[in-house]
Formats: structure tokens, sequence, C-alpha cells
């Protein structure tokens, strides 16, 4: 299991651009009518209140099987943070009918892979196997949505992992030390300010009864939502999941998933710290924006398309202004989460070619973002954008794991089968009028967070670069390995 915070940032903002192909077939929410369209995705519940999703795709002999719980990181009571990512990992031990490790043997055994992750939002569990393996994969999952065998001799030595997966992926880390502290300062209020894996001190406290209370409360068939996509037929998938599924008791009425709201920003922001570890700076600008739960009048989409066009990839501004010509950058990019429950993040950040290279990033990085402001986009640059955006995971559809991962997290953050199939008319129908609008109203320099990675000789020597002289007292991490430059967005789904 493992802890990638570059790679969680990379597969949220691949999260909305990969979209509009991997729907290129229309969803309907009948079986019935899905009998007539093969090409279609069924969407059913169960009698237990579990929420079904089906997507056919016959041209290969697998399919990925994924559960998705409506509980995260962000969810959890107060003091317990981590408690989402550890019991993910309790979900691996034994039940009243299956002895720890057997469904992952059986797994290997034909073949197939497995996995689970948490995020702030969810928590996923996994298979990638051929289609005649599936009725044993609902049998195991759905045995363990229940039946868990939760001892002493379980917790201790589980917990003992999650806290040595802290030490070695964040405290090992000086951009993941950094990305901690930068999200508590972007999040002053809202839980998505506390990391996914938890607080080590907090985390240390996680014990049995309470693992046993998030147990009964969260997983059950009704806070769930099950996807199949890959080599199956509806009808078939339907008659598995009632005889798996559909015998699990319907757990508690839970309430909706409100949580604490940001207050208005007073002033930018600055995060700084310096670290042996690092070779070259780092930098990232930091805001709270609309989600695409939480925005209204397609600010969501136009969102979408402003990180794209700022800094999506190698026709993107950024990357052409500061890389290609001005040969000052290592590194620069945008990132947006758009599939988060609640107000989420929009990011720009960047490396530069040389240590001494920092101020001329962040001056280069600034003006492409004033550019937009002040003078939008052109229709023809829009153009190309949304057709580099819907073309950028063409080879995605391939997978049925990667189908399943966009619908699981649409439906667990809120979104509906309808709102995926009307997606990619909706990215149509932004104007270069909302692109620029947004990135006005919301990549207020005076209300960012600012971070700084910064390299550090060590004891009595400078360092080789130097954040802004207003920013506070750099943070001093442990030496060790050394880190990759650029600060990306934390909170990404932990493994």
């Amino acid at each position: 299991m493992t802890f990638d915070i570059e790679r969680a940032a990379r597969r949220r903002r691949a999260w909305s651009a990969s979209l509009a192909l991997l729907l290129s077939t229309a969803a309907v929410p009948a079986l019935a009518d899905t009998a007539q369209n093969k090409q279609g995705v069924a969407d059913f519940t169960l009698g237990n209140g579990m929420e079904v999703v089906v997507i056919p795709d016959h041209r290969a002999p697998i399919v990925t099987h994924m559960v998705w719980y409506k509980i995260g990181s962000a969810d959890e009571p107060p003091g317990k943070s981590g408690i989402a990512h550890f019991f993910e990992h309790l979900m691996f031990k034994g039940t009243t009918n299956h002895k720890a490790g057997e469904f992952g043997a059986k797994i290997a055994e034909i073949g197939g892979s497995e996995n689970a992750f948490t995020s702030y939002d969810y928590t996923a569990f996994y298979q990638t196997v051929s289609p005649d393996a599936l009725p044993t994969m609902m049998d195991y999952e759905s045995d363990r949505m229940r039946n868990l065998i939760l001892t002493d001799d379980v917790i201790g030595p589980e917990r003992e992992v999650i806290l040595e997966e802290r030490r070695s992926r964040i405290e090992g880390s000086p951009e993941a030390l950094l990305g901690e502290q930068i999200q508590a300062t972007l999040y002053e209020n809202h839980p998505y300010r506390i990391p996914v894996i938890g607080w080590m001190h907090e985390m240390e406290q996680l014990n049995r009864p309470e693992a046993i209370e998030f147990y009964n409360r969260y997983y059950a068939p009704n806070n769930a939502v099950l996807v199949v996509s890959g080599d199956v037929e509806p009808e078939k998938v339907r008659e598995m999941a009632e005889k798996t599924y559909g015998k699990v008791a319907r757990g508690p009425d839970l309430p909706p998933r409100v949580r604490p709201t940001e207050p208005k920003k007073p002033s930018m922001r600055t995060v700084t710290m310096s670290d042996e570890r690092v070779t070259v700076p780092g930098y990232s600008k930091s805001w709270v924006v609309p989600s695409y739960h939480t925005s209204k009048n397609g600010e969501a989409e136009a969102l979408d398309l402003l990180s794209e066009i700022l800094g999506g990839g190698q026709r993107s501004r950024l990357y052409q202004q500061l890389i290609v010509k001005d040969g000052t950058a290592n590194d620069a990019g945008a990132s947006y989460d758009g599939a988060s429950l609640d107000d989420t993040g929009f990011m720009v950040y960047g490396s530069p070619r040389d240590a001494e290279g920092l101020e001329g990033l962040e001056t280069g990085i600034d003006a492409q973002i004033d550019r937009i402001v002040k003078d939008g986009v052109s229709d023809e640059e829009l153009q190309k954008a949304k057709n580099r955006y819907m073309r950028s995971m063409e080879f995605a559809r391939d997978k049925p794991s990667a189908m399943a991962n966009l619908y699981g997290a649409a439906l667990a953050t809120g979104s509906t089968v309808k709102d995926m199939q009307t997606w990619p008319d909706r990215i149509r129908a932004v104007t270069a009028a909302q692109v620029q609008a947004v990135a006005a109203k919301y990549l207020n320099p005076d209300l960012a967070v600012v971070g700084y990675l910064l390299p550090k000789k060590g004891s009595g020597e400078p360092d080789t670069a130097e954040a802004p002289s207003e920013g506070p007292v750099p943070a001093r991490a442990e030496p060790g390995s050394e880190s990759p430059a650029h600060v990306p967005a934390t909170g990404g789904p932990v493994n």
C-alpha cells in the first residue's frame, strides 16, 4: 500500500479531463433500456439501499468491481484523524467466513489485481479480474462489509503499519510535509485541512472500540455504491448483486454530509519550508474555489478549462512561456480538483531551472494569471483547450478500471449518472467570458496561500534560494533523501 501525493494530484486533475471521452456513449437510468442498448450504463438500487452502476464494455474479457463507501477523512470525528484510512487497512483482515489474506490469495490465484484507497470524501475497494470471477468478488466483498473480526490482536499491528506509512511517506518527504502545512493553511475551518492519512499523535490513539463504532456506522449497503465495468451484462450483474450484497442488512440512516464552511479569507498567507534534502526550490499558489458539487452557473466547468489553458499540459500558457520560450522553469502547471463534495482547491505550481530562479518563476506564473484576468482568452484558444481536454485521456476508455473510477468518484461526491451524461455538453458550452470571469473572481493574489520549498545547506550556511522576506520562519524537517521540488496539492487518495 502506497501514498504518492504527486500521483494523487495528477489523478484528481485528470478526473474531469478524461470524463468526456469516457462518456462517449450515453448513460441510461433504466435496466430495461440497457437491454436494448448494450453500450448504455445501467443504474439501479437494491432493496437495502445500495446503488449499483453497470458499465458494459465487451472489447476485452476483463471486469473491474468497485465498492465506494461515502465516508472519507473529512467525515471523521474530531480528534480521530486517520481512522478512515486505518479502517481501509482493517478491511483486509479476516471475517467470520474467511481467514485474513484469503481474499487476496484468491485474486492472485486467478491472475487478478486488487487495491483500495481513502480520500477526503470516500473510501473505495476494487478488483480487476476475468468476468467468470465476478461472483466470487461479490461474495468476498459483501462478506467483509459486515463480518469483519476486529480484535486487539488485529488492531494493534495494523495501527503500527499506518504509523510507519506516515513516517516513510510523510515525515520522510519535505514535499509532503510542506503540502500538509499548505493544506492546513488553505482551509482554516473545513476538515479538508486535516491530512487524509491523519496526524501522527491522533493516529497513535486509534483503538478497537472506535474502529468498531466506525464500521457499524458507515460500512453498510445504504452508504455504498457498487460500480461494475467491463465485459458484463447489466441483467447478470443485478442477479449476482441481489444474491450477495442484497442479503446484507441495511445500516443506520445517516444525516446529510454537512461540514463546516470556510470564513472569508482576510489576506494572503505564506508557508515556507527549508530542508537539506531539497536541491531545487519549489513554488505553489493555492485558492479555495467551488467544486462541481458546490458551484453554480457553469463555474466548475470554466475552472476546469481555466486550469487546462493555464497549466494543463505542453500547450498550456505556463508550459509554453516559462519552459519553452523563457527556459526559466523546469516544471510548471495548474491543477483543479473538481471531484470534491465541498469547496475545493485550485493551484498553480512550478520549479525553476536553477536554485536562483525562484523569484523569476513566481513572477512569470503571476504574469500569466494577470493576462487572463485582464485580457481574457480568445475563442480559438478556448476551443483548442476544449479539444485537448476532451481527448486528453483517449486511451483510458479502454480500461474498465478508469470508467469505474470516474463513475464512483462522481457518485460518491454528490453527482448523478445524469450529471455525467450532460457533462460534455456543459464543457462545450463554456465561453471565453466565463473563463475570464472565474479567473478574476477566484484567483485573487491577495487571498492566496503561497508555498515555498527551499534548499538548506546545513547549519550556519545560507540557503541558495530565499522566499520573500515577509514569509514566516521556515519549518525544518529531518534530513534524508532528495525530494522533488514542486509542491502539488495534498489530500489525494491514500492507498
